[in-house]
């Protein structure tokens, strides 16, 4: 089986992690220049406020509905991120980050093990351990777990932040429920060109001839149809490819002419490139000692 690992509203929810008074209120990131949204909480969401809106041109809604505006921060993002990730890792080695905030995990072997308790047990951790909400899809291959991920958190109430696909039944009841634009890996005009033919939600799509299929949407089509099928044509790939060397360069902020300053800048530096190469500090130690040498 696998799962999708998705955090709800990431950028939002990792704000209120730090100002839980906003926790249920509206809440909109701005992009780099607070030029346009490009994350929205639930709340903002239903006050009608589209992604992508001009905050200029929204600015009168955000007072008006007393929406809380956030200027986007990365770095606190990708901690966060990587604090999830972490905890992830815990449940099995088979994890590949797709995004951000979404995780692919693969359970080679887990068949007897009760997955609802188990996605319910990831969702509590993260949680308590990170403070960011989110929702686990169960099924046979990674685009029906997308799927999955999608009732989960479309229906949170009635799921409790997990759904398995486990069965035909649930599998054909979820590509019906799933329009074709929905469905992961297949872009807008994609998505043009199926509603032409006929195809209107992902049940439709795995109907159609393989033939077609590849013709139209090449080889990758053709492993999206298995994959919907029930057929795992979709395997995980390498989160993080292996690095053969790794660099970090900084312009010094004075002029340095004693070389005992020279050493300390030189050993924060030693210090960061660890830490973006997650070695542990005994390691770094070593590395740092045979430079010296």
């Amino acid at each position: 089986m696998f799962a999708l690992i998705d955090c709800n509203n990431f950028y939002a929810s990792c704000e209120r992690v730090f100002q839980p008074q906003f926790e249920g209120k509206p809440v909109v990131i701005l992009s780099n220049n607070d030029g346009c949204v490009i994350a929205r909480s639930n709340e903002a969401k239903a006050l009608g406020i589209p992604m992508g809106a001009p905050a200029f041109k929204y600015r009168e809604a955000f007072k008006k509905n007393n929406v809380k505006v956030f200027s986007s921060n990365y770095p606190l993002y990708g901690d966060m991120s990587s604090r999830v990730m972490h905890i992830l890792e815990d449940y099995t080695p088979n994890v590949e980050i797709y995004s951000i905030d979404e995780a692919f995990l693969a359970f080679n072997g887990f068949d007897h093990f009760n997955l609802k308790e188990m996605g319910l047990k990831i969702r509590k951790q993260v949680r308590q351990w990170t403070g960011i909400p989110v929702s686990v899809g169960f099924a046979p291959s990674k685009a029906l777990s997308k799927i999955a991920n999608k009732i989960a958190k479309k229906f949170t109430e009635r799921t409790n932040g997990v759904y398995i696909i486990d069965s035909e039944e649930k599998r054909l009841k979820a590509l019906k429920w799933t329009p074709i634009a929905d469905v992961w890996g297949v872009g807008r005009q994609h998505a043009k060109r199926l509603q032409v033919v006929g195809v209107k939600n992902a049940l439709d799509f795995i109907m159609l001839p393989d033939e077609w299929v590849k013709k139209h949407m090449s080889v990758l089509g053709l492993r999206l149809k298995k994959d919907l099928q029930g057929l795992p044509a979709i395997q995980l790939e390498e989160s993080i490819p292996t690095k053969k060397s790794i660099a970090t360069t900084r312009s010094f902020k004075n002029t340095l002419t004693s070389l005992v300053d020279l050493e300390g800048t030189h050993h924060n530096l030693y210090h960061f490139v660890c830490r973006k190469t997650k070695k542990t500090e005994k390691l770094c130690q070593r590395t740092l000692c045979l430079c010296e040498k």
